[in-house]
């Protein structure tokens, strides 16, 4: 048994950790943290969950004894704070902020408009995608999972940039998310009088998440993210200048043939085919009268965006079967 902490268990990621934990052969949720609801029986946060923790409580963040495994879903900023302590423990590490991903912190103080604490920490993290690091990830102490936009966009574009049929200073990435995105907090913005029936762009020129996808792919991106009446899902569709006249979408299939959790598909993917999992759906069409190259992928905000590729990292990291607890397949209709 391994003994897993969630920080930000009462929030949608942590939920999500712990339905995925709940069914996995080796990790066990002994400790739940989340400040704002501390001090509640976890079935009263989270009533899906009742049946597999039906004794479990929410605690204030405190000592992390008798913890082998610690998953971070946290605000942006907090794991800046908590990260020290987790390192010196030796204590494995997945976080889901932003807090680690990017590379040095001046690019980190540009998009998210604040020095970074602890810019001493930022090399001992691994980017946390598991189609891209996974060498790294499996030596690895600390990993920083990618955020659900760069996710979807990384995963769709990575193979074509380095096959070079697509040139990287050329990418436009248009994403659409479901609302679970923003977070469990209480938003007008995110209110179902709000999204329903409605479809709607935000965060136009500076999402944050345009660092990571430029990080990754080597190139320029033109990122414009949209709030779609869903509850949970991306699907971004993606376009740059091509390369080559090469087939992109034979690219996708070589690169990702061996992948579990990485579906290459003839058909635009749809949201739906990976709700509840940790897959990915992706397709690529060269059209030869603009010259560009259009790229779809398809996952779970909440899975292959958050908690299933926070515990396929975990997984690796600790030298256990990397789709252990997870699968590709979605929850349909």
């Amino acid at each position: 048994m391994i003994r897993t902490a969630i920080l930000g268990a009462s929030g949608y990621v942590g939920g999500e950790l712990l339905r995925l934990i709940s069914a996995h052969p080796e990790l066990r949720a002994t400790t739940l943290l989340g400040d704002s609801k501390a001090g509640r029986r976890l079935a009263t946060v989270h009533p899906h969950l009742a049946p597999a923790y039906p004794e479990a409580t929410i605690e204030k963040f405190g000592d992390l004894d008798g913890v082998d495994l610690v998953f971070a879903a946290l605000p942006h900023g907090k794991s800046q704070e908590i990260a020290p302590a987790v390192l010196e423990a030796g204590i494995p590490f997945v976080d889901l902020g932003a807090d680690f991903r990017l590379d040095d912190a001046a690019t980190y103080e540009r998009w998210y408009s604040h020095s970074h604490q602890a810019p001493e920490l930022l090399n001992k993290f691994v980017y946390g995608i598991p189609e891209l690091n996974r060498d790294a990830i499996r030596g690895s102490k600390a990993v920083a999972a990618a955020g659900c936009y760069a996710t979807a966009a990384i995963l769709a574009l990575k193979p074509l940039v380095d096959a070079g049929l697509v040139k990287p200073g050329s990418i436009i990435v248009d994403a659409a998310s479901g609302v679970s995105g923003a977070g469990r907090e209480i938003k007008e913005a995110t209110a179902f009088n709000t999204v329903d029936g409605s479809f709607a762009a935000y965060g136009l020129l500076n999402h944050r998440h345009t660092a990571e996808m430029e990080m990754a792919l080597g190139g320029v991106v033109l990122f414009t993210p949209h709030l779609a009446p869903m509850t949970r899902g991306i699907l971004a569709t993606c376009y740059g200048e091509a390369g080559g006249a090469s087939d992109p979408l034979e690219a996708l299939r070589a690169a990702y043939a061996d992948e579990p959790f990485i579906h290459v598909t003839a058909d635009p993917p749809a949201t739906k085919w990976v709700a509840g999992s940790n897959g990915c759906q992706v397709t690529a069409r060269y059209d030869e009268r603009t010259g560009r190259v259009l790229a779809l992928a398809a996952i779970d905000n909440l899975g292959k965006g958050a908690a299933g590729q926070m515990i396929q990292c975990a997984n690796l990291m600790l030298g256990l079967d990397e789709a252990a607890g997870l699968t590709a397949c979605g929850v349909y209709p």
